[in-house]
């Protein structure tokens, strides 16, 4: 029985260490999950989404492995994002904090803000007044504009098309200097155009992102939930859950 015992007891130690070694695994080269705490993304993103990111969407970077050891630089199997792409990256402020914004300028690339209207090389990015939209974020609730943003395609065909929102079109980040992303570097903006800090503060945000700091692309959300009512009412859990969320793509 003593034998039996010990050998069931290291048959479950294999057990767990395998399955986290396939855990660490699958987190680094294919899926990694991550939650949403602020509302910078309303309304693609709320606070309390859970969602996946593809880890081999751009290819890998030390950012793209557990605690980013510095084993090599630049990255392998690169690829380069789309317009429109909602990625997780590491801020260069610090790299080491994640960050999730929508790429809107890739290398090259001219980016500015003028009252409010996002312009790409030149080009005003047009936007549709879908109506109204009450957004909310630490309990606050603010009604502001919803708009459909078409992105310029980086292919030549029809562009991103997703969902902006706004306060207004003047303060803040509404009217910027002409943005030009150097090589290797893209542009990022939160979808909550009047409360994100992004690529439009260089000082005090973000700035222009390296490639090397992404670490992937935001694929789809397994979870929300709608954490208002206190931890301890447990029966009001089932409630909070935002169903029609769950397992929704991300646009």
């Amino acid at each position: 029985m003593a034998k039996r015992s010990s050998g069931t007891l290291v048959e479950n130690i294999k057990t767990i260490v395998y399955a986290g070694l396939i855990a660490i695994g699958i987190r680094t080269v294919a899926f990694e999950p991550f939650n949403i705490p602020s509302g910078s993304m309303i309304p693609t993103l709320l606070i309390g989404d859970y969602l996946f990111v593809s880890k081999f969407s751009y290819g890998y970077s030390k950012y793209s492995l557990p605690f980013s050891p510095n084993l090599f630089s630049g990255r392998i199997f690169a690829s380069l994002p789309q317009r429109g792409d909602v990625a997780v990256f590491k801020v260069p402020r610090d790299n080491s904090t994640d960050y999730i914004k929508r790429i809107v300028g890739l290398p090259g690339d001219r980016v500015q803000m003028k009252s409010g209207q996002l312009y790409i090389n030149g080009n005003m990015v047009p936007r549709r007044l879908l109506g109204d939209y009450l957004a909310e974020e630490s309990s606050v609730r603010v009604q502001v504009r919803r708009f459909a943003e078409t992105l310029p395609s980086s292919t030549g065909t029809g562009g991103r098309v997703h969902d902006i929102v706004k306060m207004s079109d003047s303060g803040g980040l509404n009217d910027t200097p002409e943005f030009k992303i150097p090589p290797d570097h893209v542009f990022a903006m939160g979808d909550n155009r009047d409360n994100s800090s992004d690529s439009r503060d260089p000082s005090g945000g973000v700035g222009f992102i390296p490639l090397e700091n992404l670490v992937g692309r935001a694929e789809f959300i397994f979870f929300s939930f709608d954490a208002q009512a206190p931890a301890w009412q447990f029966w009001l859990w089932p409630a909070q859950i935002r169903w029609s969320r769950l397992f929704s793509g991300i646009t």
